[in-house]
C-alpha cells in the first residue's frame, strides 16, 4: 500500500543559507530565540531544533558571534564528540527578549510560502492514481453494492470534492474514513511556512501522522537526513474530520495575541489530504453559508486567509473535500452550489440480500450464533412495520442489544424471537404524547 512513497519528489536540502528563501535577520532571530527558550548550546543540538543543516546553522552561528550575540564557552563536550559550547551574550539575550516581544516563535525555520506552493504541487492529491483494488481493499470491512464503488472511483481519484448524501446508518462517515485508507502514500508537511515575515504553523501532530523522522547523527559523514529538508515531516496524507461543531472561524488563521503567533486554519493543515465535513445540515451556520465559504478554494484550487493587520494573502487549496448530510441537496442548496461540488453519491440503505450479509458477519464477529426462525421473524414481523427500509447500522445495533440482554440474564448468546423484539422496542422510540 505505501509503495507510491516514492512518486512524492522530496524536498531538496538547502545548501546555503540564500537557498532556505528566508532573510538573514530572521534566520538570526529564531537562532537566538531558540537558544534563550530551550537553553541549548551545541551546533548539533541548535542545527535539530532550527531543523537546518548543520554547516547553514554553523554560518549562523558564527553571523551571531560577529555581531557580538553569541559567544564560545571555551568548553569542550567530551559527550558529544568534543564540540564547542556557545551562550547569549548580553546584547544577544536583549536581541532575543526583543525578537520574543514580536513574536514568541521558535524553532523550526519555517518555509516561505513561495517554496511551500511548489511542493504542493508537487505532491498534489490530484496526482493519485485510485484503483479499483485500492478503494475495495480500505473498504473491505463494508458491505457495499458495486456500483457505488463505480462512482466512488472516479470521484476519489479526481481529488476534487463530493457530497455523500442518504439516509444516517448507512455508513457514509465509515466510507469517508475508507477514503482516506485508500490514499496510502505519504507526503512532506512544513513545520512552520512564512509569509511577510509572519510565520504561520502547520504540522499538527493531532492532525499528521509523521511517517518517520530522522535525526542526524553529527558525528556521523554520512547523513541520513540529507534526503530532504527537515523543515518538513514526512506524513501520510493528513485528514481532517469535522462535523456539527464545525464553525465558519476555523476556516480562518488562529491568531494568538499572547505570543503573537498563527496557526494555520483547519484546511490549511489538510492540504494535500482529505477535508471531510461530516452530518451537513447540523452546524450553527446555516449549510449553504458553508458551502459559500468553499467556492472559491473548490474552483480555483487556491483559499485566502488574512493576518491580524486585515492582509489577505492566498495559500494553495489542494484538498479532497468529502460533504455528507442525511438531507437532501435540494433542500440545503441552491443549484450554484450544487453545481460547484464535483461529485453527488447518494449512500441509500442495503437491500435484504446485504443486509442479511452485513447481519451474518457482524454475528460472526459477535459470536452471535444465527436462528432461522429469529431472523424470519425479524424480516416477515419486525421490518413490514417500518416500510422494510433497512440500515447499515441496524445488525451491529439489534445484535449489541441481544448480547447485553444475554449477559444480564446470565444466559449463553443467542437469537430468539422474543430477543428480536426486546432489541428491536430498543431501535424505535414509539410515537407518543408526553404530558407535562
Amino acid at each position: 500500500m505505501n509503495m507510491q512513497v516514492t512518486n512524492v519528489i522530496a524536498p531538496a536540502q538547502p545548501k546555503s543559507l540564500a537557498e532556505t528563501g528566508l532573510n538573514t535577520v530572521m534566520m538570526r532571530d529564531v537562532v537566538l530565540k531558540t537558544i534563550f527558550r530551550m537553553n541549548i548550546d551545541q551546533a548539533s543540538e541548535i542545527a535539530r531544533q532550527i531543523c537546518l543543516p548543520i554547516g547553514l546553522t554553523q554560518e549562523l552561528i558564527d553571523l551571531c558571534r560577529s555581531q557580538r550575540l553569541l559567544e564560545a564557552t571555551g568548553t569542550l563536550h567530551a559527550n558529544s564528540g568534543g564540540e564547542m559550547g556557545y551562550q547569549l551574550t548580553d546584547a544577544g539575550k536583549a536581541r532575543a527578549l526583543d525578537a520574543l516581544a514580536q513574536s514568541e516563535y521558535y524553532g523550526a525555520m519555517p518555509v516561505p510560502l513561495e517554496m511551500y506552493r511548489e511542493q504542493v504541487k508537487k505532491q498534489s492529491i490530484r496526482n493519485i492514481q485510485m484503483t479499483r483494488q485500492q478503494l475495495t481493499g480500505a473498504m473491505g470491512h463494508l458491505i457495499l453494492p458495486d456500483e457505488l464503488l463505480d462512482h466512488l472511483g472516479p470521484a476519489v481519484g479526481s481529488g476534487r470534492s463530493i457530497l455523500m448524501y442518504g439516509p444516517p446508518g448507512n455508513g457514509k462517515s465509515s466510507i469517508s474514513n475508507g477514503i482516506r485508507d485508500a490514499l496510502g502514500d505519504k507526503i512532506y508537511v512544513p513545520r512552520a511556512i512564512e509569509y511577510a515575515g509572519q510565520v504561520i504553523t502547520v504540522y499538527d501532530p493531532i492532525v499528521h501522522s509523521a511517517a518517520q523522522s530522522f535525526e542526524d547523527d553529527p558525528t556521523s559523514l554520512r547523513r541520513s537526513s540529507g534526503r530532504f529538508d527537515t523543515r518538513y515531516v514526512l506524513c501520510e496524507r493528513p485528514t481532517v474530520i469535522t462535523g456539527g461543531e464545525l464553525s465558519l472561524d476555523m476556516l480562518d488563521l488562529t491568531y494568538n495575541p499572547t505570543a503573537r503567533t498563527y496557526t494555520g486554519s483547519l484546511q490549511l493543515k489538510a492540504t494535500g489530504g482529505v477535508f471531510i465535513i461530516d452530518d451537513l445540515g447540523r452546524q450553527a451556520e446555516p449549510p449553504q453559508k458553508i458551502v459559500n465559504r468553499w467556492i472559491v478554494p473548490l474552483e480555483e484550487s487556491r483559499d485566502i486567509l488574512a493576518l491580524q493587520s486585515g492582509e489577505k494573502f492566498e495559500v494553495p487549496f489542494d484538498t479532497l473535500v468529502i460533504f455528507s448530510t442525511n438531507f437532501h441537496p435540494n433542500d440545503i442548496f441552491d443549484k450554484a452550489a450544487l453545481r460547484r461540488i464535483f461529485f453527488k453519491i447518494k449512500i441509500d440503505g442495503p437491500n435484504q440480500e446485504n443486509f442479511l450479509k452485513i447481519f451474518a458477519m457482524v454475528a460472526k464477529k459477535k459470536k452471535m450464533p444465527l436462528d432461522e426462525k429469529a431472523l424470519l421473524h425479524l424480516l416477515k414481523v419486525k421490518y413490514p412495520t417500518i416500510n422494510n427500509e433497512y440500515a447499515n447500522y441496524q445488525p451491529v445495533f439489534l445484535i449489541d442489544q441481544m448480547i447485553s440482554i444475554c449477559n444480564f440474564e446470565g444466559i449463553p448468546y443467542q437469537m430468539t424471537p422474543e430477543l428480536i423484539d426486546r432489541a428491536w422496542a430498543n431501535m424505535f422510540v414509539k410515537e407518543e404524547k408526553i404530558v407535562h
